[in-house]
Order: C-alpha cells, then sequence, then structure tokens
C-alpha cells in the first residue's frame, strides 16, 4: 500500500475454476440433467439466514417462482454456466428458454429493446453446442444470452444512446462487448436506457420508459434501468452496465440486484477522446457477488487501445471471495452531515444493514469526509458540463438537432459553453483534493457506505423527483448527489440491497473501497450477500404471476 492508501498488492486466496461459491460443481457428477438443474437451482438460491424485514418477506427463505418459469432462467449464472459446460443442457435450450420468458415478461416492463430475431439466435445458440461438442469452450459466458446497454456499441446490431439522433448500427463492438463475445456470449439485444445515459431514470423518445421489476407503476432508474429490471426478472444471467453517476448503483438499488462500478481503468474503453473523460466506466451487474465477480474477469483486464487502462491480471477477480472481516474498519457517511435530504426509511435500512456488518466482525463507525459538500457538488458540476459539451456539442450547434435533445441535455452542455479553460483546470485541481481527502479517510478504514439513492423508486411518469422532504432539488439529478462521492474520487463501489421500504420499494446501500481494491470490494459484499439473501429471498411479483 502507497502513501496515498492504495491497494497495490492485494492478498487473495488462490483461484478456483469456475467459481466454487455457488456449490454444485461436486454435485454435478453423476448427475442426470433434471437432477443436476434442482441441485443447482436449489444452490443459486441457498444463502446463510440472516436480516429479517417484515415489510417485505424473510430475506433469509426462498421464495418459489411460477410453475411456468422454467428451473433455468432462475439459476445464478455460474450455476447455469456449469450446466452448459457439463452437458447437462443444451445452448440451444437456454436461448429458447430465455427467449420465452422475455416474451412473457418484457412486454410488461420494457427492459430488453432492438431483440434480434429468434431465428438468428437459436443458430447460434446452435453453433455453441456444435463448439462444445468439437472441445471448443469459449468460456464461461459460452451460450448465455445477453443484451448490452444500449450506450456501448454492438457490432452490426442497433445501437441508439436512446436518442433519436444517434441511432445507428456499428460497424464494431465496443471492447468489453469483444470480450464477452470471446468468452461465448450471443448478443441477443440492448437494454434500454436514458438519452445520452443523462438521468436516473430510463426513458427515452425511441423506446418508452423503462418499469421497475417489483411495480410496474415506478421507476426501474438509470441509466441501466433496463439492464437492472431484465437481471431482476430473470430475463438475463448477467448484464452490463455504466456509471458515470450512479448508473450501476441506483438501478441496482431499484430493482434489487448487484451493481458494481470499478476502479476507472478497470474496464477500458475505446471512446474518441481517450484521457479525459474520467468520470464515467463500464461495469457487471449481476444477482449474485459471484456472478459479478465473474462477469468482471471477462469485462477487465489492460488494452492497447485504451492507455489509462489497469494492467492488473483480471483473472484476480476468479479467485475465492471468502474474507474474514473481524476488526474490519468500516466508516458510515450517511447524509454528509446533514447535506442530503433523505426519504424517511432509506437510513433506517442502511442502519439495519449496518448490524450485519458488524455481525460479520466489522467495526463501524460514523465518519466525516474533510472536504466542504457544496464544493464537491460544484466541483462535478462544472466537470459534467464541460464533458456532455464536448461530447454532444455536434449536435448542440445544429439547432433542428438541439430541438430534438432532452431539456437536461441542452442544460448540461449549456452550462459547459459557460466555462473557462481556468474554470476546468480548477474544477480538475478540486477533483483531486477531493481524491486525498477520500483517500486520507481510507487511513483509518477499510471500507465506506453511504446509501444508494435519496428517494424510494418514484412514479414512471415523473422525469425527476422536485423535492425531497420538501426541500427543492435544483436540478435534474442533485437527488442523486449521493453517489457522487465514489464517481467524484473513481474509487471501486458496489450497491448492495438493504431491502424494502412498507409499500415494498427495493433500496440499496454503497459500499466504496480503496483506491484499485476492487476484489477487497468484492469479498465484504460476498460476505454481506451470504448473511442476508436479499436477492433469493424476494423475487419480483411478476415471477409469482
Amino acid at each position: 500500500m502507497d502513501a496515498m492508501g492504495n491497494d497495490q498488492s492485494p492478498e487473495v486466496p488462490p483461484p478456483v475454476a469456475d467459481h466454487p461459491d455457488s456449490g454444485i460443481e461436486s454435485q454435478g457428477l453423476g448427475l442426470d440433467r433434471r437432477e443436476f438443474i434442482t441441485a443447482a437451482t436449489k444452490a443459486s438460491a441457498t444463502i446463510a439466514a440472516g436480516l429479517t424485514l417484515p415489510e417485505f418477506g424473510d430475506a433469509s427463505e426462498t421464495q418459489s417462482v411460477s410453475h411456468s418459469i422454467s428451473d433455468l432462467v432462475t439459476m445464478d449464472a455460474l450455476a447455469l454456466s456449469q450446466a452448459i459446460k457439463q452437458k447437462k443442457v443444451s445452448c440451444a435450450e437456454v436461448m429458447t428458454t430465455f427467449l420465452d420468458h422475455i416474451e412473457r415478461t418484457n412486454s410488461k416492463v420494457n427492459a430488453i429493446v432492438s431483440l434480434q430475431p429468434r431465428d438468428a439466435l437459436l443458430k447460434q445458440a446452435t453453433e455453441r453446442d456444435s463448439q462444445l461438442a468439437r472441445g471448443e469452450y469459449l468460456g464461461w459466458m459460452h451460450g448465455f444470452p445477453h443484451a448490452v446497454k444500449d450506450l456501448a456499441a454492438t457490432k452490426g446490431i442497433r445501437t441508439t444512446w436512446g436518442s433519436l439522433l444517434l441511432d445507428t448500427v456499428p460497424q464494431q463492438d465496443a471492447i468489453f462487448v469483444e470480450r464477452l463475445k470471446r468468452n461465448g456470449a450471443i448478443i441477443i439485444g440492448k437494454t434500454n436506457a436514458p438519452e445520452f445515459g443523462f438521468g436516473s431514470q430510463s426513458y427515452n423518445q425511441v423506446f418508452g420508459t423503462t418499469l421497475n421489476a417489483y411495480d410496474q407503476s415506478k421507476t426501474a432508474g438509470g441509466s441501466s434501468g433496463g439492464a437492472a429490471c431484465a437481471l431482476a426478472l430473470r430475463m438475463l444471467p448477467v448484464a452490463d452496465g455504466s456509471d458515470a453517476m450512479g448508473s450501476l448503483r441506483n438501478p441496482a438499488a431499484y430493482n434489487n440486484v448487484i451493481g458494481f462500478r470499478p476502479s476507472y481503468g478497470r474496464v477500458p474503453s475505446s471512446d474518441p477522446e481517450l484521457f479525459l473523460g474520467q468520470l464515467s466506466t463500464a461495469g457487471p451487474m449481476g444477482r449474485s457477488i459471484s456472478d459479478v465477480a465473474m462477469l468482471l474477469s471477462a469485462m477487465a483486464g489492460p488494452d492497447s487501445r485504451a492507455p489509462l487502462s489497469i494492467e492488473q491480471d483480471p483473472a484476480l477477480f476468479t479467485h475465492d471471495l471468502q474474507r474474514n472481516l473481524k476488526g474490519t474498519r468500516v466508516g458510515w457517511l450517511g447524509d454528509l452531515d446533514g447535506h442530503l435530504q433523505m426519504e424517511h426509511g432509506i437510513v433506517d435500512l442502511c442502519h439495519n444493514a449496518i448490524k450485519t456488518f458488524e455481525a460479520l466482525g466489522c467495526v463501524v463507525e460514523e465518519a466525516r469526509i474533510d472536504f466542504p459538500p457544496d464544493r464537491m457538488w460544484e466541483t462535478w458540476l462544472k466537470l459534467r458540463h464541460w464533458l456532455s459539451a464536448g461530447n454532444l456539442m455536434h449536435l448542440y450547434q445544429d439547432q433542428a438537432k438541439r430541438d430534438k435533445m432532452k431539456p437536461e441535455a441542452v442544460w448540461e452542455v449549456a452550462g459547459g459553453l459557460k466555462l473557462s479553460a481556468l474554470d476546468v483546470y480548477e474544477a480538475s485541481t478540486a477533483r483531486s483534493e477531493f481524491y486525498r481527502a477520500m483517500s486520507k479517510l481510507f487511513t483509518t478504514y477499510d471500507f465506506l457506505l453511504l446509501p444508494s439513492a435519496q428517494v424510494f423508486p418514484f412514479d414512471a411518469d415523473v422525469h425527476w423527483p422536485k423535492s425531497i422532504n420538501g426541500v427543492t432539488m435544483d436540478t435534474y439529478h442533485r437527488w442523486m448527489e449521493v453517489v457522487v462521492p465514489a464517481s467524484l474520487s473513481a474509487l471501486p463501489v458496489i450497491n448492495v440491497p438493504v431491502g424494502f421500504s412498507q409499500d415494498r420499494l427495493p433500496m440499496g446501500m454503497q459500499v466504496i473501497g480503496k483506491n484499485h481494491a476492487d476484489f477487497s470490494v468484492l469479498q465484504i459484499a460476498y460476505a454481506y450477500e451470504q448473511a442476508t439473501n436479499w436477492v433469493s429471498g424476494n423475487l419480483p411479483p411478476l415471477l409469482h404471476v
């Protein structure tokens, strides 16, 4: 660890093939197909008993699904991967089953868009079976149906960025999409996102609004709202997303799944501008920490096209995630000393989750960032304005195209045009000071905790909350200010579920780690998951129908 508190040489257990956390590998030997899938499904759903809240079932009990839903779609991704690898189920059957489930479910929530023709997808799945028969196993996603967030380029598949102005068919894949394909994934379509990714509400003029997996009158969050909803409703084994201002964390919290924003550079990007746009990064989502870690192992790793990519071997994320947390120091940042407004009930859910961390051996205490929160927000605004203007100026300069942009995007660009070069430099300097303040906290604490959102999922026809507790939100994203500390400092941060409101709406909490300590964040999240079982213990009502 260097003087800035960076984790440079994490201590990890030796790698274990295909992540044995699912507990099914040894069971798979000698079992027939039905027995294997039954064992795998039970292993996916069985986690140590833990936190219980009366508002929404029992977090320690696995709920049953409708008999019309196949076990294949309810299995965790690692269990499904093993079933395919051991030829207990064919890739063609997996594809057919997921497409059937999507056909029954997606129309209720609008999570998956640009779905490719069934015949073409089944042809690819059949080829995956032929490859497996020849001994050509591509990787842990061999035969997986996968939908890419509609802010990432997919070769030959419509990509819109949620905008009528950017609707196109790319000629090449994003770097991480290339990697998913190399691991055997079959791209079936895209997941819905807000226009240009702006706002934690996934609506746009191209495809419409994505609805919440638990309550179809509410928002799925954003900008990875389609991905999170599709995951929660078991329409995908795993999902990718991206995050500038909580876009992996907020929708994961709103749909009771896992969303991990890794350290900047962990998942390389080949965007047109390679050096300055360091607010956003792609990352993995899943229904279990083990699935998220394995997906990150496929997405991560250096690439010569991305000069700021992290050189660390992504095989790190295939290691055993178990860790003894006794004595681990954790800081609770709460509402940043009263700076943030929080809807009633969110902090209480987080406090209950803190009790779980304490039961695991963590020492949790209130912590404070030695940096004025108003200055943090102003720094964020300036850098976001500046980068938004750079990315969207080619549209903004054309009045006809500007008229078709969402108002929030126009506002972002207009704000960027007011900034001088010196303003941007001063904002970058302030960001550096903020990082140093966060780094100083990590000389005392191993992890930091914050709620993942300041309000519960709100009505789907509301673009963004205009107030919290009677306090006006002065921008379209002020209600998500709670996610800025991790984004501004570019630190690894994961959303873990913490339960449900009295209205049965999900919520989550952020766990922030030290610079480049992505694996450590996954370890503490894994321990928490084993003690709570929020995901498999509380299925969306649509899966009971």
